[in-house]
């Protein structure tokens, strides 16, 4: 991703929002001298989330506090072609169901992504598109119900990553909390998981009772952050939910630190001493 008319900021940082100060010692964030273009998709084929209509005030807002993006909000689906994603560096999606984009406009946007540009996934988003195995694929899993609504804990896997950044471990959120399908520790880099002494895993019926709440990968040269959160109107209000989704974004962008690398390649290069 090109970096050029970026100004970057080793180490300690003050930013204008005192929720957004960075801690970690050493790390390199990138303030854009103009703010990057992204693209947020809001349409919804399938179930409609009332929190979609709080969303669309609070990310805008948070790409100005941070400094670092700006937000163009839409429901329309023929936005996503060749053309129109030249002028965007990242696209976010909370959506549902079968979105209404043409076969080329799907093709533009994964060949986009795979060019290096970033996306990112809100709650359902993985309950978008299960007829476009490459969308699943990308994205890095599908939705398989949600057997819990309630307060939870939420272990950070990668407390060093900036959309864990600042997060209490455990975290403790009460929302929807999804199960996923068709996804792997060898794909994709686990930020946050359920606890599960906080629920009662015999409601899920999945076999392997391992459930990601956050992760990102990488797709082609892009970068790709979902988050599992995000029903609930109260969490888009909270300050570290904005702060889990802010830094997310920040990180497709190329903006904040954090590694990628798959969960299950990790553990092994543990247990190998590499």
């Amino acid at each position: 991703m090109m970096l050029s008319g970026r100004l970057v900021v080793p180490g300690l940082m003050a930013l204008a929002a005192a929720w957004l100060a960075t801690g970690l010692a050493g790390a390199q964030v990138i303030i854009p001298k103009t703010p990057l273009k992204v693209l947020y998709m809001t349409h919804c084929a399938g179930f409609v989330h009332s929190s979609v209509k709080v969303s669309k005030e609070i990310l805008p807002d948070l790409g100005r506090r941070t400094k670092s993006f700006e937000v163009d909000v839409t429901e329309d689906c023929s936005l996503i072609n060749a053309e129109n994603l030249k002028n965007y560096q990242a696209l976010i999606f909370y959506t549902s169901g079968d979105l209404p984009v043409s076969d080329e406009g799907k093709q533009a946007m994964m060949d986009w992504i795979k060019a290096g540009h970033g996306f990112v996934g809100i709650h359902s988003a993985t309950d978008t598109w299960y007829n476009w195995a490459e969308y699943g694929e990308m994205l890095g899993g599908y939705f398989d119900g949600h057997p819990w609504t309630q307060e939870v804990r939420i272990n950070l896997e990668d407390p060093k990553h900036w959309a864990c950044h600042l997060i209490p471990n455990p975290w403790v959120v009460n929302d929807e909390i999804y199960q996923q399908r068709n996804w792997s520790r060898d794909k994709v880099h686990v930020l946050m998981s359920l606890d599960n002494s906080s629920i009662d895993v015999n409601r899920s019926k999945q076999e392997v009772k391992d459930f990601p709440m956050a992760w990102c990968k990488m797709h082609g040269k892009g970068r790709v952050f979902y988050t599992g959160l995000g029903h609930r109107d109260e969490l888009w209000r909270d300050w570290q939910f904005q702060r889990h989704l802010a830094n997310g974004i920040r990180w497709v962008l190329g903006l904040v630190p954090g590694d990628a690398t798959p969960s299950a390649q990790l553990a092994g290069e543990r247990r190998g001493g590499g």
